[in-house]
């Protein structure tokens, strides 16, 4: 026979993150009145007027460094579970490694040659 335990609290779940949104449909502000002008619809940001959109601050290459960052901080979260499986598994873990670090070793030179790792 089937359990109907996990089925009746993925239910429970579903009905409960209904309740909510619907509550906060029911009990949120209204939308706000369209005679609003417009210093009242821009957001406070200590008395002044944005200057720029949120979007636009950034230079790109902050992504790109945020995406090597990543890649090689997954690779710290792969090689610490690896060095407990490399005490039993041996020459072949390390093989294994090897292979991991010279993609990894191949991005960077792709980055360094496209010159993604300079600030200027």
């Amino acid at each position: 026979m089937v359990a109907l335990g996990p089925l009746a609290v993925s239910f429970a779940v579903f009905v409960a993150g209904f309740a909510v949104v619907l509550a906060s449909w029911w009990l949120g502000g209204r939308p706000r009145s369209p005679a609003q002008t417009a210093p009242e619809r821009v957001p406070f940001g200590g008395g002044a007027d944005p200057r720029v959109h949120a979007w636009n601050r950034y230079h790109v290459r902050y992504y790109s460094m945020a995406l090597i960052f990543l890649a090689f901080d997954m690779e710290m979260v792969f090689m610490y579970p690896w060095a407990v499986v490399f005490v039993r598994e041996g020459l072949i873990a390390m093989v294994e490694m090897g292979m991991f670090i010279t993609i990894l070793l191949l991005g960077v030179l792709y980055a360094w040659r496209e010159r993604a790792l300079e600030w200027a």
